[in-house]
């Protein structure tokens, strides 16, 4: 039987830094002000020292208002958020910006990745969760047959879309958005700390991604590491760039943990080329759904992407545990 779901993916990034608070404006008697919370499932935290505790206090309640305010369109965990209800109805009228402009940014990324990124596996990862959740489940996984009739729905190709409307257009088509929702959260709590006047922060909504330099004009440091309770075997120094991680041991289905969460499109099989999959892109949407595309994807492939983006590098770690850095040639 499956293990408990906690979240998508393992986050295998941590402040490389002990005490490292994630919004820093640290000054002589600042207060520090602390939230802890979840975002599309995964833990949250924000610390912030400041001078002015009224208007650190006020800062931090925007933060939190706004990510509430994207669960409410992103969640596949809330009944009544946008994305539970396109998937029981199968289309949207009016439907929110934010998720119209996130299936844009699906939809470039599927282009690029050649389909390797699809947001529409959503019936795969039921279909593995459903049998694994049953008794004396089959340890080789769902039958071909049902993988085959799940790969009927899957192909994001098969949403249509814009301002006014959204519709899934195949019988059984389900989304979901947690490949990519927590970098794009990230990115909107960015604009939201740059627009309070913010020049100097790490942000982690579920994917990091740091504003200017710290304070005194150091790069951010993030660790790499595959389990949380480890140290980091990666330090990646970073300035104005975001950073996202996937990992197909961040969740398994089932108890010989053979079967991860991360599900290839085209054949409906669960990734194992890859241990870690690390990306560095100049904002965290870009970072998220590349780490979740390039986990399934050959190394030919992903050099042929990082070499039509100088924004992007990734760091591997191999089934093999060989790592491998990809940076764009010059």
């Amino acid at each position: 039987m499956a293990r408990g779901y906690t979240r998508r993916r393992a986050i295998a990034i941590i402040a490389a830094t002990a005490g490292l608070p994630l919004l820093t404006r640290a000054e002589p008697m600042a207060t520090v002000i602390r939230w802890s919370g979840q975002a599309l499932g995964a833990p949250a935290t924000l610390i912030l020292n400041h001078e002015n505790q009224v208007h650190a206090t006020r800062l931090i309640d925007a933060v939190v208002a706004e990510v509430a305010r994207l669960e409410a369109v992103f969640s596949l965990y809330r009944d009544e958020s946008s994305l539970s209800e396109l998937n029981r109805v199968r289309a949207l009228v009016a439907p929110p910006r934010d998720l119209v402009t996130l299936l844009g940014s699906c939809q470039e990324y599927w282009t690029m990745s050649g389909g390797a990124f699809d947001p529409t596996v959503q019936p795969l990862w039921s279909l593995y969760r459903d049998h694994f959740m049953q008794p004396e489940a089959d340890p080789s996984g769902p039958p071909a047959e049902k993988i085959r009739n799940a790969l009927d729905a899957v192909g994001f190709d098969g949403i249509e879309f814009n301002r006014d409307r959204i519709i899934l257009t195949r019988p059984k088509m389900a989304v979901t958005l947690n490949g990519i929702a927590q970098g794009y959260i990230t990115d909107r709590i960015v604009e939201l700390l740059r627009g309070a006047g913010v020049t100097s922060s790490l942000v982690d909504m579920g994917e990091s991604r740091a504003i200017g330099s710290r304070e005194n004009g150091t790069p951010w440091r993030i660790g790499l590491t595959e389990r949380q309770d480890e140290s980091p075997d990666v330090i990646l120094e970073v300035t104005n760039k975001a950073v996202a991680t996937s990992s197909a041991t961040g969740f398994h289905f089932d108890e010989a943990q053979h079967f991860g969460h991360i599900l290839d499109p085209h054949t409906g099989g669960a990734a194992a080329l890859y241990r870690r999959v690390t990306v560095i892109a100049d904002n965290a949407t870009t970072a998220d759904a590349l780490s979740t595309a390039f986990s399934l994807m050959h190394e030919t492939s992903i050099r042929s992407v990082i070499d039509r983006r100088p924004d992007v590098q990734a760091d591997l770690v191999r089934a093999d545990g060989g790592h491998h850095r990809f940076e764009t040639r010059a």
